[in-house]
């Protein structure tokens, strides 16, 4: 197995160990995280933040498409190791938003979609 097939497993290892630590981090924040009507704003900051998660999520659920149908692809896993390059770079953050219950449910809500494509 090559360095690059290594770098794509373990962000895909990576990427679960991080989603399932957020799922597992914020049901401790409040049980009813995903079950609630509760007010779900966030600061703008953390609006600006979710946009480019989102953005980023959308490239990785396409990813994830085409690793299904064709894990072989070259292509498909230069990108697959780009995203996550750039996902590094916003862990600190987002770990730091879960914090808060509004953030942690609206980030749950958005993610969703992701987690049924995984």
């Amino acid at each position: 197995m090559d360095g690059y097939e290594d770098n794509r497993r373990w962000f895909l290892r990576k990427l679960g160990f991080t989603l399932g630590g957020t799922l597992t981090a914020s049901s401790l924040i409040s049980a009813n995280i995903i079950d609630t009507d509760k007010d779900m704003s966030i600061s703008p900051e953390q609006k600006a933040f979710m946009y480019n998660y989102e953005k980023w999520m959308d490239e990785f659920i396409e990813v994830i498409r085409i690793q299904k149908v064709d894990s072989e692809n070259y292509e498909n896993n230069k990108n697959i190791v780009l995203l996550s390059e750039r996902s590094k770079k916003w862990q600190l953050k987002l770990h730091e938003y879960m914090t808060d219950d509004n953030f942690a449910r609206y980030f749950m809500k958005a993610t969703e979609r992701m987690t049924l494509e995984i």
